[in-house]
């Protein structure tokens, strides 16, 4: 598949602000390192909220009529597309008003922010599973159609917020040994599920053939003429191959820089602004090129009728 820059940020930075939200709900009711201030949990929220407006704006971009995004919200029972933009949309009113009552700083009304907040955390999650969703109910392209698609789409999102909100809290007289501990499990986590969805699509498996897909089991099949002579918007879109040694090195660079690097610097101690800043930094381009190979592998079962023999 053809990766576009406009959906490959828009699951990043809405993953990232989701997943910042929803840690930021934990944290605050958990009262987690002796309990976040008023200040932190604005900045914190606020920059939840920009990171998914602004995925949520360049997603617009990658539709093929932008004029037309609001019919992405009238499929709500059979598409996971406009499932996911219905989330989007009501998780905003529970996190302003969960922010709302922060900032207002009212005993009374303390258990209904905790309520609001809680409520925008189920939302967060319901739409990074149902972004993760969208890719996992294809079943003509296998390296999608998996559980451990949306299971890594929470993972990473949870990553990248964790380490996001480890800036926001540094420097502060919270103690940061929870924050820290979340972080690298949640980068462990992360690493462990990408590592086994790259050994699953990696496997033969029962994958799509020529054969399979004209019905000839027991002959050899090949395209004798694919009836264009320059490529088509099916060639563009569906059929973007990638070199086997290029994506081995984009691997190493997605484990390296997005899993490997956060663990040791946050491990060996070094929670200095400056340290959390690159660790962030690294992760953010691990997760870009892990999004980047996820649209560059991916196999639709259209290039068989374009002279692929499997997918």
């Amino acid at each position: 598949m053809h990766p576009a820059f406009s959906v490959i940020f828009f699951t990043v930075s809405s993953g990232a602000g989701f997943g910042l939200f929803a840690l930021l709900v934990l944290a605050d009711l958990l009262g987690l390192g002796g309990g976040l201030s008023i200040d932190q949990k604005l900045t914190a929220g606020s920059l939840a909220l920009f990171l998914v407006a602004a995925g949520l704006s360049s997603s617009v971009f990658h539709l093929a009529n932008p004029k037309n995004a609001w019919r992405a919200f009238s499929r709500y029972r059979t598409s996971w597309l406009s499932r996911e933009g219905v989330f989007a949309v009501m998780f905003y009113p529970f996190a302003i008003a969960y922010l709302g009552l922060t900032w207002l700083d009212m005993s009374q009304f303390a258990t209904i922010k905790m309520i609001f907040g809680v409520l925008a955390a189920i939302l967060a999650w319901v739409t990074i599973f149902s972004t993760g969703m969208i890719y996992a109910c294809l079943k003509t392209i296998r390296q999608w159609n998996s559980p451990l698609v949306p299971a890594n789409y929470l993972a990473l999102g949870h990553l990248l917020g964790g380490l996001l909100l480890l800036i926001i809290v540094n420097g502060s007289l919270v103690k940061m040994d929870g924050y820290v501990a979340i972080s690298i499990a949640l980068t462990v986590i992360a690493g462990v599920l990408k590592a086994i969805y790259y050994f699953w699509i990696g496997k033969p498996g029962a994958t799509s053939t020529i054969n399979t897909a004209t019905g000839f089991t027991r002959g050899t099949v090949r395209l004798l003429d694919t009836g264009h002579t320059h490529g088509t918007f099916l060639t563009e879109e569906f059929g973007f191959k990638i070199a086997r040694k290029y994506a081995l090195m984009l691997k190493v660079v997605v484990f390296l820089l997005g899993f490997v690097l956060p663990i040791v610097m946050l491990s060996m101690g070094l929670t200095s602004q400056g340290d959390i800043y690159i660790a962030v930094m690294l992760a953010v381009i691990g997760v870009v090129a892990e999004r980047w190979l996820f649209f560059a592998e991916a196999r639709h079962v259209i290039n068989l009728y374009h002279g692929a023999q499997r997918t």
